[in-house]
């Protein structure tokens, strides 16, 4: 969905730029990733100034065999995200040291895991403030519920003054919680609490995408919806159920049951199917369906 075949896109090399790599600071994603970032001696890279790069993960940082205090080259991957190229080791004079992940959150200060075959160090702590902040930005998202106005600041004052602890919370701010806030006047206010009351009756898929379950973007999001037709029906599905599916793996399988097991994500359906965020699947007798097959194989179903 992201990359599709046929588009080809032509773009000029990028600019390499030497620069210092001044710190390793590790940033927690929205699924508790741990992503180390270089902080860079700011320098302009095909037009804008980078200052920041991510460095991925320890595994990625072993293999180019970058140090704390090296010079390194950068440029613009695909003309667009910075990236760390390699250290320049020639200029290396002894004082460069090795990053090392940290073995509790930077944030909440809770054991971290890396899971056996993987890459990537992970925060289990499913309350960790980083992890709530990226939670409720993804939910109001765009391609998710689409609840203008919840940027990077106003969600930050949210979480931190304790009045969203998870991305359901917000169908319960009113205007007297938000008005508090730096920069927010009562007209701003009021409209914050309509788009809230409006991101209402929203269609499966986009229910599924905004949740954030592991390894379900927009298209597998689409699959599951365009297959169960309701929330309900997919929560009662089966590890073996979802493999039948085409397009739907071991891992994504695994990651969906595993969400639904976990009382507290139930709850979150309980509260977005009482706020009428879940639009109410069409009747089956109001629709006919079919299989479409090939080679023997089911497909997917098709409502008409």
């Amino acid at each position: 969905s992201r990359s599709p075949r046929w588009a080809v896109a032509y773009k000029l090399p990028s600019t390499e730029v030497m620069t210092k790599l001044l710190n390793i600071e590790v940033s927690v994603g929205r699924t508790g990733s741990l992503t180390p970032v270089a902080i860079l001696e700011p320098q302009e890279v095909d037009g804008s100034v980078v200052s920041r790069a991510t460095l991925h993960n320890e595994d990625e940082i072993k293999r180019k065999d970058i140090k704390i205090g090296d010079y390194v080259l950068i440029h613009k991957a695909g003309s667009v995200i910075p990236e760390v190229i390699s250290p320049v080791k020639d200029k290396r004079d002894g004082t460069q040291t090795d990053f090392v992940m940290p073995k509790k959150c930077p944030v909440c200060g809770e054991e971290v895991f890396r899971p056996e075959g993987e890459a990537v160090t992970r925060c289990m702590n499913m309350e960790c403030p980083a992890q709530v902040k990226e939670k409720i930005r993804h939910f109001a998202s765009r391609r998710a519920l689409d609840i203008e106005g919840f940027g990077e600041k106003l969600v930050d004052q949210l979480v931190e003054k304790g009045l969203v602890k998870r991305p359901t919370d917000l169908y319960d701010l009113n205007v007297e919680d938000i008005l508090p806030l730096e920069r927010m006047g009562k007209k701003l206010a009021t409209k914050l609490v309509e788009n809230i009351k409006n991101a209402r009756n929203k269609d499966l898929a986009q229910v599924l995408y905004a949740l954030g379950i592991r390894h379900v973007g927009e298209h597998i999001a689409k699959v599951l919806a365009d297959h169960f037709n309701s929330i309900d029906n997919l929560m009662r599905a089966s590890e073996d159920e979802l493999k039948n599916i085409n397009e739907i793996g071991p891992e994504v399988a695994s990651s969906i049951v595993e969400f639904f097991s976990i009382e507290k994500n139930r709850n979150i359906i309980k509260k977005l199917e009482s706020e009428g965020v879940i639009k109410k699947p069409e009747e089956d007798d109001k629709k006919e369906k079919i299989t479409v097959q090939r080679d023997g194989e089911s497909i997917r179903t098709v409502s008409y």
